[in-house]
C-alpha cells in the first residue's frame, strides 16, 4: 500500500484532538506555574536519570505531555497531527492510543538506559569528593543528574516510522514545496538521529536516542501488526 484513501477520513481524529488539547494544556500550566523552589511540574513530571533525586516511575509516560519552549510543542503537535491523523483514521483510535503511549515509552527507557552508562563517569568521578558534598551535589537542581528530558518527540517519531512503512510511497514536503517519499525521509532522519547520537556533540540538548527508541518500537509494532500481511516496501 502507498496511498491512503480511507472511507470517512477525519482531519482530526479523537485521540490526536485529545492529545493536542491535553499537551496546548499541559505546557499552558508549565507556563503559568513556572519552575521555582517550592514547586516544579518538571521535576515531578519530565524524564530525569533513574538514580536522579527527582526521578518517580510515572514520568516514563508523564514527561510525553510537558514541552520545553512553544516551538517544542509546536513542531511536535504539528507532527503528531500530520502523521497521527493518518495512523488513526487507519487503525482506530484505541489501536493508535496503545501505539502513542508504547511508542513513547519506548523512547523513554532507551533514554534512560543511555543516560545510565554516559553519566557512569561522572558518578564515579563524585565518589572521591567527601559523603556531605556529595548529597549536596545530588541535591543540586543543576546537577547532571537532575536534568530533565520531556516532550512528545518519542512517540511522535514511532508514528513517522510507522507512516514510512505502511505507506512509503506517500510525498511528504520539506519545508512545504519540496517532495520527497516517506521512506526515504524516514530512513535519512533516523540516519541524522543515529549520526547526532552516536557524535553526542558538547551542549547538544536533543534527546537523539529517545528518537530513536520511539521510531524503533513504532517500526516493531506495525511489523508485527502487519505480518501477515505480504505487502512490499518498494
Amino acid at each position: 500500500m502507498t496511498e491512503f484513501r480511507p472511507g470517512g477520513f477525519q482531519v482530526l481524529p479523537v485521540i490526536v484532538k485529545n492529545l493536542l488539547i491535553i499537551n496546548g494544556l499541559v505546557f499552558l500550566a508549565q507556563t503559568v506555574l513556572g519552575n521555582n523552589s517550592s514547586f516544579s511540574i518538571e521535576n515531578y513530571f519530565a524524564l530525569h536519570d533513574v538514580r536522579s533525586i527527582y526521578f518517580r516511575p510515572h514520568q516514563i509516560v508523564s514527561y510525553l505531555f510537558l514541552h520545553g519552549s512553544f516551538f517544542h510543542l509546536f513542531f511536535n503537535m504539528f507532527a503528531l497531527w500530520m502523521f497521527g491523523n493518518v495512523l488513526e483514521n487507519y487503525w482506530g483510535p484505541k489501536k493508535f492510543l496503545i501505539f502513542y503511549l508504547l511508542c513513547g515509552i519506548g523512547a523513554g527507557l532507551l533514554h534512560l538506559g543511555v543516560l545510565y552508562f554516559e553519566n557512569n563517569t561522572i558518578l564515579e568521578a563524585l565518589k572521591a569528593y567527601p559523603v556531605e558534598e556529595q548529597k549536596e551535589i545530588f541535591q543540586n537542581p543543576n546537577f547532571l543528574l537532575n536534568t530533565a528530558t520531556l516532550g512528545a518527540s518519542g512517540s511522535v517519531f514511532g508514528c513517522l516510522a510507522a507512516f514510512g512503512y505502511l505507506f512509503p510511497n506517500s510525498l511528504i514536503y520539506l519545508y512545504f514545496f519540496l517532495p520527497i517519499k516517506a521512506k526515504w525521509f524516514v530512513i535519512i532522519y533516523a540516519a541524522m538521529e543515529l549520526f547526532a547520537g552516536v557524535r553526542n556533540s558538547a551542549g547538544d540538548e536533543v534527546a537523539h536516542w529517545a528518537h530513536l527508541g520511539g521510531a524503533l518500537v513504532g517500526f516493531l509494532l506495525v511489523l508485527y501488526w502487519n505480518k501477515t500481511n505480504r505487502r512490499k516496501f518498494y
